[in-house]
């Protein structure tokens, strides 16, 4: 799953959608038009090209989506590329490829932002300090930690935390950043 921007064109269409609901004499003529258009908007839109190539990668998106889900299931755990390409029954630079078009990111990337977010929640909900949370999702160095929460993030954990618990803080501030699956 992914999230990102929609253009107007979209919501427009979307909209006259769901106004079929008004006039449902209108709906076996006018649905079938406008799902159409639908369609044709979202591969036209931001989000097309990476929807292009999931469609036409066929049984290789398969074996990606297992390695994809090996890598949520298992992020804490040190992850070897070419042992997830075993996994997925694919060669290291197909993987790398592949997994690439589906996420948008590397294997490794991905694991780190998974990681993150574990981080960030266990924090928040959990109350652990930066230093456990680290441990917990898998890195070995807190200070490596706090390097690459702070650049993925924007600010140290701590004080992000801080930030996210005041009662000023926006509900868009808890997911500044998007996730690609």
């Amino acid at each position: 799953m992914a999230t990102g921007e929609t253009t107007a064109e979209l919501l427009d269409a979307c909209c006259r959608l769901i106004d079929l609901l008004n006039t449902p004499q209108d709906i076996p003529f006018l649905s079938g038009l406008i799902q159409r258009e639908i369609i044709y908007r979202i591969l036209r839109g931001p989000a097309g090209a990476r929807l292009r190539a999931i469609a036409t990668l066929g049984d290789q998106s398969q074996r990606t989506a297992k390695a994809i889900a090996w890598v949520r299931a298992n992020y804490a755990k040190p992850l070897r590329v070419e042992d997830l390409a075993k996994i997925a029954g694919m060669g290291v630079s197909t993987l790398h490829h592949h997994f690439r078009a589906l996420t948008a990111m590397s294997p490794l990337q991905y694991q780190k932002q998974l990681r993150l977010q574990a981080a960030r929640e266990r924090m928040l909900m959990d109350g652990l300090d930066a230093a456990s949370a680290a441990f917990e999702v898998g890195y070995e160095s807190a200070s490596q930690f706090n390097r690459e929460y702070s650049r993925f993030f924007g600010q140290p954990p701590m004080r992000d935390i801080r930030t996210l618990r005041s009662p000023t803080a926006l509900p868009m501030e808890f997911g500044n950043r998007q996730s690609a699956i």
